[in-house]
């Protein structure tokens, strides 16, 4: 399949197998281009900051969490859209999420049609800034 010149990139870090396969299906299954990422490091190392972009975020994982990736972002001068999602649903998570640039909170289990639908709304926002 050809995608598009302009196809979103959706960076998808999450230490479990089953939910990256998962994403990266319905990614690819709505036009859009998954970079699936098992570890912090790998996404780390592989991210860049493309246009038509954004991040799905887990919280929780070994090594690095989610909110140590935001930080490592912000310290490599990536700006890209980051929806945060965790099993993890807490008034202190959901802040520090957001206080370190998070655009979107969404608890595991995560709604198909409500995570493309915020995909959408992130990635839109950032073509307007093109």
């Amino acid at each position: 399949m050809v995608r598009p010149a302009e196809a979103t990139e959706v960076y998808i870090l999450d230490d479990d197998d089953s939910v990256r396969t998962g994403f990266a299906r319905l990614m690819r299954s709505a036009g859009l281009n998954p970079h699936p990422y098992a570890t912090a490091e790998d996404f780390l190392a592989g991210v860049s900051n493309l246009p038509h972009a954004c991040i799905l975020l887990d919280v929780t994982m070994p090594g690095l969490s989610g909110m140590d990736v935001q930080q490592r972002l912000i310290e490599q001068n990536i700006h890209l859209p980051v929806i945060t999602i965790s099993a993890r649903d807490d008034d202190e998570t959901r802040t520090w999420a957001r206080s370190l640039g998070a655009q979107m909170f969404l608890r595991k289990p995560v709604d198909d049609q409500a995570l493309l639908d915020a995909i959408s709304w992130v990635t839109g926002g950032n073509r307007e800034r093109q």
